[in-house]
């Protein structure tokens, strides 16, 4: 945990990234993260029921992960995994390569999370975190504490901006990208690029993407 101290103490010492202080992408955020709760509440009484006839269990998931210059926070998802998941997590091949965790075929998965997977559905109490100001409607994947604490310094490089719950890589690849220096790669090509109407792209992409179930796993 010092490793990963010291370098969110030198990631909060680098120079603010335009995005983090844009007040129409925290609008453009706000307003979106009203519509997508409302849309949660909605779906979230069938995902209660199915995901309580397939393995009764807490319908809502958390987990520690770090976003903005490495700062933790909560964040919260549909259930799609078995309770206690992460106990079962080192019993996993991991599929993908470099500081971040992938298996296609994760036994972990319950057969309702399968189908919340790969339509993405699992994603909505996301925007909670967004209306909180913890993520943005774009951005980075927020990775776990585990992960960060295995970073290379450039690997911080992809925490200036607040994480989100699509991105470049969502948006261009989704689950078909497994080798995390390439999501480094597009991160950090997504701040070089970024824009308020760039992020309205990436967004209508990713909508997109994900109704036609593209890289969905």
């Amino acid at each position: 945990m010092n490793h990963l101290y010291f370098y969110s103490v030198n990631c909060s010492q680098q120079p603010f990234h335009p995005s983090t202080l844009s007040v129409r992408k925290r609008l453009i955020d706000i307003v979106g993260a009203i519509v997508g709760l409302i849309i949660t509440f909605i779906i979230a009484i069938p995902v209660a029921i199915v995901t309580f006839i397939d393995a009764p269990s807490p319908i809502f998931y958390s987990q520690i992960r770090c976003g903005l210059n490495g700062k933790t926070f909560r964040i919260w998802k549909f259930r799609s995994m078995i309770v206690d998941a992460d106990k079962f997590k080192h019993l996993v091949e991991n599929q993908a390569k470099g500081h971040i965790f992938k298996c296609v075929d994760d036994p972990r998965i319950t057969s309702v999370g399968k189908f919340l997977r790969r339509t993405s559905l699992d994603e909505f109490p996301q925007f909670w975190n967004v209306l909180v100001g913890d993520m943005s409607l774009v951005g980075t994947r927020p990775p776990t504490a585990d992960e960060v604490s295995h970073y290379d310094p450039h690997h911080w490089d992809r925490l200036r901006v607040k994480p989100g719950i699509t991105g470049e890589w969502q948006a261009n690849g989704r689950s078909t990208i497994a080798d995390f220096e390439t999501i480094v790669k597009m991160d950090i090509d997504y701040q070089r690029k970024w824009s308020v109407a760039y992020d309205l792209s990436l967004i209508v992409k990713t909508i997109s993407v994900v109704l036609k179930k593209t890289g969905a796993c």
